[in-house]
């Protein structure tokens, strides 16, 4: 079969013919109908992603798709069901061995390319503002970054929690995605002061950070006092440094969150967050909003596309 895999670091990944998987005790092979794309797969490129394997190995994080078999002595959703899967690696091939544990059924009517774009996304924002951030109706949320994967996602679960959104992006364009998702209010990065302009608007009660660097920094000084703070990525490739005088004086959270940690430690709160989720999808209360998809061949097109920043949304992969 067909997979797009990283031999070594630092060195382009490349479409490889492997054999097909075979399922142990406790898995499932999954026949892949596409994959999304995280900012993860680009950091995984040069190993600086926290969950890196050593390679050789096959790229892409999420997938959807369809059980083929169980591995033996192995209970778990029939062959034939329908899936989305959090894999961690293994995604950009056409057929990929999972743990059953990792495995959730998605709605009938759910596309494979909605499946792939939605666990990341969504099941961070909805954990971030919600269990970790304790956002509450009222409160004036900023999100930075509002018009990618993850920060599209914040823009849409905030408006639906009845914050009042405040989206960060770079262009007209793509604060026209953020304001169709619910953003109250819109500040280009290109052109405007994030802190000047959101502290006009009465300063930012819950922040919401996918970008760090030195938009993080202009965040936190326009961040009220008694916020939260909740950085849950790094894309600007600047892990900023924050200052404790600052949190002392303001009376600031800031607060970690990654959700894939979840899985090891309380696995339970994560599938309860994305039972919840994908029955908002079925009422037609979330519209994943997917930027660009390529076919399988041109997976490397797909993160030269992610890694300019130029998409909006989620880019996926279709096998």
């Amino acid at each position: 079969m067909h997979a797009y895999r990283l031999n070594r670091f630092d060195t382009p990944p490349e479409l490889a013919r492997i054999a097909p998987p075979t399922p142990r005790p406790g898995e499932a092979l999954v026949r892949i109908a596409a994959c999304g794309l995280n900012f993860a797969d680009l950091l995984m490129l040069n190993g600086s992603y926290q969950d890196t394997p050593e390679p050789p190995f096959t790229l892409g994080m999420e997938i959807a798709g369809t059980i083929e078999r169980l591995g033996p002595e192995t209970d778990g959703p029939a062959p034939g069901t329908r899936v989305a899967v959090f894999a961690g690696q293994g995604g950009l091939a056409e057929a990929g061995i999972f743990p059953v544990d990792r495995i959730m059924p998605i709605p009938d009517a759910m596309p494979f390319e909605d499946a792939a774009a939605f666990l990341v996304a969504y099941g961070t924002s909805h954990l971030a503002l919600g269990h970790r951030a304790r956002l509450q109706p009222g409160e004036r949320l900023l999100v930075l970054g509002a018009a990618g994967g993850i920060g599209l996602t914040a823009v849409e679960i905030g408006a639906r929690m009845g914050a009042e959104v405040i989206a960060c992006a770079r262009g007209a364009a793509k604060l026209a995605v953020a304001k169709s998702a619910g953003a109250t209010h819109l500040i280009d990065t290109e052109t405007q002061d994030i802190r000047a302009e959101v502290k006009a608007l009465g300063g930012a009660d819950v922040v919401y950070d996918p970008v760090g660097g030195d938009a993080f920094k202009a965040a936190m000084r326009a961040t009220n006092p008694g916020g939260r703070l909740i950085p849950v990525g790094f894309a600007s490739g600047e892990v900023p440094q924050i200052p404790a005088n600052i949190l002392l004086v303001k009376n600031l959270d800031v607060i970690g969150f990654f959700w894939g940690g979840y899985l090891r430690f309380a696995p339970d709160i994560l599938t309860a967050s994305l039972s919840e989720l994908f029955a908002l999808y079925e009422a037609g209360g979330l519209t994943p909003h997917i930027g660009a998809t390529y076919p399988l061949a041109r997976a490397g097109e797909a993160l030269d596309l992610l890694k300019s920043r130029k998409s909006t949304g989620k880019v996926v992969v279709t096998m």
